[in-house]
């Protein structure tokens, strides 16, 4: 009966926000770079022949992809047999943030893990490698490397080196003090300070050949700084002129939770006992090793000595597992000091980490002194373990519920406490092998590595749940802003609308008023000339009555007298009555002569006023034509408006359509939503056999001290009640 357990969130562990140190002008952190997460990688070990030769390879270690890699429990195994009885699992899945495979080289993980963390550190960040694994993982030569394939710290050496090349400061006069502070040093001290230096080389030639510098132990180390200036390329440059470096470098071991200088020239002799060192508190919150030496090295070959100086001093001893089984956490740093004209303004620090290998006591067959070693390791290893599961919970939870950080219970811990806490980047480097007889001790280490990501499945998939509620009342509140803008514009065009008709309303009944009042104006103008004229000339040729009828009465008289005349008269009386009618005849014809000629002058004025009034109503004609196409302009603009507004109207009435649409869409969203979460609930009253989760020093008491099956179901239920 097997089960499978999945992990498969990315393991990157966030850290909080901190400044970086306390010097001044800090450098901002580089492009690219992201010092407040903690990234989690894997390396697996290539098969030896031996390890082939013994059935090793049974298929343990499988690689998915660059971030997955799935661990299947061989046949004999404690886990296959616990699985077997229905107690663990099988098969699990863990995940990173990259994978490096058994074909990786040391060029490409320095590449893939390093080259960031290399190029803060040259601009003034701090940074933290940890290498970590069971005995027998290639730890150390991850950190080291060999001749052929140089490590970590030869290719950080080199890359410091060829950065700061012809920028390097001679003195000595300034040196790292406590934690993040620089001492000026007199005369005086610098010559002790080269005095130190000039002994601690001298001790190591002494311990090697006499004859040659180095021997061959150490040629393997100017083969890997050889290989790094031929493998290892930066492409930082340093353009200021005024700007020099210094270099310093330490060298320590963590070791039974006692700290001790492994450059100390005192180690070579045997007979004197180490002194252990004290960790110190620089009254800033910052932990520092006290008289802890730092030498200042000009050239890779000092580096080299140093190391494999200290190497000789780390403590290391022979297990079951491992013939030089290292027995202490070892910590090279190097701190670069930036000056400019005479001072330090800014100061760097890279540690890299060899932690030591986790071990479970009956396998290795430790017993005694050996057994203290390994509870010491485990332990160091747990809190560590502890303290960035704590500080990724309280990530997670509010700053006011903030859990306890067990920084001070490890001396390892305390130290880069800073590092943990934002100042600076830090990356941990897992290594395993795939060997059969390892696999139990394989997956205490990926538990391990994983622990902060496993405790927190829970709070992921709450957060996810959160996620999708947010993101569905996000929606729904979009489509009610939707919906309200929607309405909000369709009434501001509406509205819009009525007065732009209302506007039109008025500004056609002005235009008619407008004409109305002109044609009345020109109507009351052509009547009130007409009577004028006619006045005038009713003027001109009035005749009183009076005057009238007299000359009507003398007309007849004339008349009268005419006819009582006797027919027959004398020729001289006719000729004198024809001569007086004809006076008077002549008279008036005179009178009518003057009448006619004052009638033909009426008559050619009056034509004249005639002409001139038809001109005028030519005029008025001319501008009621202007006003009727000036009117039919005006209803042309009412009717594009018109079909404008129809247009509107068409396009809301298709928004109002599509919105619609969505609404339902929504709708029918909200009940896939109300089905799934029904799934889920069912799946939820499921029964689920949850894994428990052990510490590394809780396995240890659990295997040495009681090994029963009765302690180790209630050591389970008590996990699981914790858990809860």
């Amino acid at each position: 009966m097997t089960s499978q357990h999945l992990d498969c969130d990315d393991m990157e562990l966030t850290c909080l926000l901190a400044p970086v140190d306390s010097l001044p002008k800090k450098a901002e952190a580089p492009a690219g770079a992201d010092p407040q997460t903690m990234k989690v990688y894997l390396r697996v070990r290539p098969f030896s022949k031996e390890e082939l030769s013994d059935n090793e390879d049974q298929h343990c270690v499988v690689i998915e992809n660059d971030q997955m890699v799935t661990l299947q429990a061989p046949r004999g195994s404690a886990s296959m047999k616990n699985s077997e009885k229905g107690v663990g699992m099988s098969i699990h899945k863990f995940s990173f943030s990259k994978i490096l495979g058994p074909a990786t080289s040391q060029s490409e993980l320095y590449d893939d893990v390093i080259s960031g963390h290399m190029t803060s550190f040259l601009h003034g960040d701090n940074s933290l490698i940890f290498s970590y694994g069971v005995t027998n993982a290639g730890k150390t030569f991850t950190i080291q490397g060999s001749a052929k394939q140089p490590g970590i710290l030869p290719r950080v050496l080199h890359t410091t080196f060829k950065y700061i090349s012809g920028h390097q400061y001679d003195n000595m006069d300034f040196k790292p003090h406590f934690r993040n502070d620089v001492q000026h040093l007199s005369a005086d001290q610098v010559k002790q300070e080269r005095n130190i230096k000039a002994a601690i080389l001298a001790s190591f030639k002494e311990e090697f050949d006499p004859q040659r510098n180095i021997n061959a132990s150490d040629s393997s180390c100017v083969t890997q700084l050889s290989l790094a200036n031929n493998d290892t390329e930066f492409s930082g440059t340093l353009t200021e002129s005024t700007v020099d470096f210094a270099l310093w470098v330490s060298f320590f071991e963590i070791y039974n939770e006692s700290v001790y200088d492994l450059l100390q020239p005192s180690f070579c002799s045997k007979s004197k006992k180490r002194a252990a060192l004290r960790v110190c508190d620089d009254g800033a919150g910052n932990a520092y090793v006290k008289d802890l030496r730092w030498i200042n090295i000009q050239a890779l070959d000092e580096a080299c000595k140093l190391l494999h100086l200290g190497n000789k001093n780390r403590s290391a001893t022979a297990t079951k597992m491992n013939q030089l089984s290292s027995r202490s956490h070892s910590i090279f740093s190097l701190k670069l000091l930036r000056i400019e004209r005479n001072m330090v303004t800014r100061m760097s620090e890279f540690s890299l980490c060899d932690l030591a290998g986790s071990e479970r006591c009956n396998k290795t067959k430790t017993f005694g002194e050996r057994l203290k070693e390994a509870g010491n390791i485990n332990n160091s290893l747990h809190i560590l373990g502890k303290c960035i599961m704590a500080l990724r919970n309280n990530q997670i939870e509010s700053r006011m519920r903030s859990s306890y950080i067990p920084f001070r219970e490890s001396k390892l811990t305390k130290l880069f406490q800073a590092v943990f806490c934002g100042k600076g980047r830090a990356s941990m480097i897992v290594n395993i092998n795939q060997c059969a007889s390892t696999y139990d001790e394989t997956l205490h280490v990926m538990k391990f590595s994983a622990v902060a990501k496993q405790e927190l499945l829970n709070a992921i998939e709450s957060l996810k749940t959160k996620l999708h509620s947010e993101r569905r009342r996000n929606l729904q509140q979009e489509m009610e802003i939707r919906q309200e803008m929607g309405d909000a514009m369709l009434q501001q065009l509406m509205e819009s609308e009525e007065l732009r008709s209302q506007q039109i309303e008025e500004l056609k009944e002005s235009y008619q008023e407008k004409l109305e009042s002109t044609f009345e104006m020109y109507k009351d103008a052509i009547k009130e000339h007409a009577y004028k004229s006619a006045m005038n000339n009713l003027e001109d040729n009035y005749v009183p009555l009076e005057d009238f009828i007299a000359e009507q009465d003398k007309v007849e008289a004339l008349k009268r007298q005419l006819a009582l005349l006797p027919s027959v008269t004398s020729q001289p009386a006719v000729t004198s009555v024809h001569a007086s009618t004809q006076t008077l005849q002549s008279k008036d014809f005179e009178a009518t002569d003057d009448r006619l000629r004052r009638l033909h002058k009426e008559k050619t004025a009056i034509e004249i006023m005639c002409e001139d009034k038809q001109q005028l109503i030519l005029s008025l004609e001319r501008r009621l034509m202007e006003l009727s196409e000036t009117l039919q302009k005006v209803r042309d603009n009412f009717l594009e408006k018109s079909a404008e507004l129809e247009d509107l109207q068409v396009k809301t009435r298709q928004q109002t359509t599509a919105m619609e649409e969505v609404l339902c869409q929504c709708v029918e969203q909200d009940k896939e939503i109300n089905s799934l979460k029904a799934e889920i609930s069912t799946f939820a009253n499921l029964p689920v056999q949850v894994k428990s989760k052990k510490g590394l020093l809780a396995n240890i008491r659990e295997v040495v001290t009681s090994p029963r099956n009765t302690s180790s179901v209630r050591l389970l239920r008590s996990v699981r009640t914790q858990h809860r």
